[in-house]
């Protein structure tokens, strides 16, 4: 199950357009490097609404939040570098989880804040939409 899920990833990752500064979109014969976006070493996190989740990925490891649980939930990752972003997968609560990771404006649907990731999440058969940006990045101030 778990190589299904590297592979819509894969399939997901490949089909995000790409950034200007990239020239070549991803799928195209041009385009043979991993998207190199966001550093081994940042720190990225995430957020989501209905139903509100988020949490952080650093290294190899992941921390799933929830309204009923702000601690959150370690989880070991492995991080995969595709033609249009990032994509993590490990498991949740004995549940199949990838989480992708790819460049464009995008709005929490809350607040007027533009976020400079899309993220996707799949736990088991469930989809999830949000936002990611990493430690560092300007977002600006809240309206």
């Amino acid at each position: 199950m778990r190589t299904i899920i590297v592979m819509l990833a894969a399939t997901t990752l490949a089909g995000c357009q790409a950034t200007e500064e990239a020239g070549n979109l991803p799928g195209s014969a041009e385009d043979t490097q991993p998207f190199a976006g966001i550093a081994e070493d940042a720190v990225i996190r995430f957020a989501g609404t209905e139903p509100f989740w988020g949490g952080q990925v650093a290294g190899d490891t992941l921390i799933w939040t929830t309204p009923a649980n702000m601690d959150g939930t370690s989880i070991a990752v492995e991080r995969f570098a595709g033609r249009g972003g990032l994509s993590f997968t490990g498991e949740l609560s004995e549940e199949d989880f990838a989480i992708a990771i790819t460049p464009g404006d995008c709005s929490d649907g809350m607040s007027e804040r533009t976020y400079p990731f899309v993220v996707t999440v799949t736990i088991g058969n469930s989809l999830l939409a949000g936002c990611g940006w990493r430690d560092g990045d300007d977002l600006g101030p809240l309206p």
